[in-house]
């Protein structure tokens, strides 16, 4: 009688693990050692090798934030803020709150002339720190600048037509 019992309690707890969310403290090892790989080669300048690797984290754990972000900013460094939106947009599903994607994807809005969109970004940046944030000092800052390029942009092809 009591194994008839275990058996279905055990089985409810393998299923419910399997189905929890995963945190980034419990990624695959593997997973991890990629993401760390990928860092390293946005810092040495080659963002298609950190592409490849950040590529290799997810497809060994598909729960992976940082290595959504890690993806985002390669495709900043290449020019290609679209994609890093698109990627940004990957990182946020899985954690809403995490303040450098938030960041990350305001920049590359801003990069797109979506400075709208990255004002809402900028919102949500500071509900989620209680006390002195940088990530919005920078994102107001990167804002105000895409403003700036964008209301300057037109009167530069005013002064080209005439």
């Amino acid at each position: 009688m009591r194994a008839k019992l275990f058996l279905p309690i055990l089985l409810l707890a393998a299923s419910a693990a399997v189905a929890a969310p995963g945190r980034d403290d419990q990624l695959k090892p593997i997973s991890v050692q990629f993401t760390t790989a990928g860092q390293a080669a946005l810092a040495a300048g080659k963002p298609q090798d950190a592409i490849d690797s950040f590529e290799a984290a997810l497809a060994v754990d598909p729960r992976n934030v940082s290595a959504f972000s890690g993806i985002a900013q390669a495709y900043e460094k290449l020019g290609l803020p679209g994609r890093a939106v698109k990627y940004y947009r990957e990182a946020l599903a899985l954690n809403p709150s995490d303040i450098s994607a938030l960041e990350g994807q305001g920049r590359a809005l801003v990069a797109r002339g979506a400075t709208a969109r990255a004002q809402i970004n900028l919102a949500r940046i500071k509900a989620l720190c209680k006390a002195d944030c940088s990530a919005a000092a920078r994102l107001e800052s990167t804002i105000a600048k895409g403003t700036q390029q964008a209301s300057a942009a037109p009167a530069k092809t005013a002064a080209t037509q005439n």
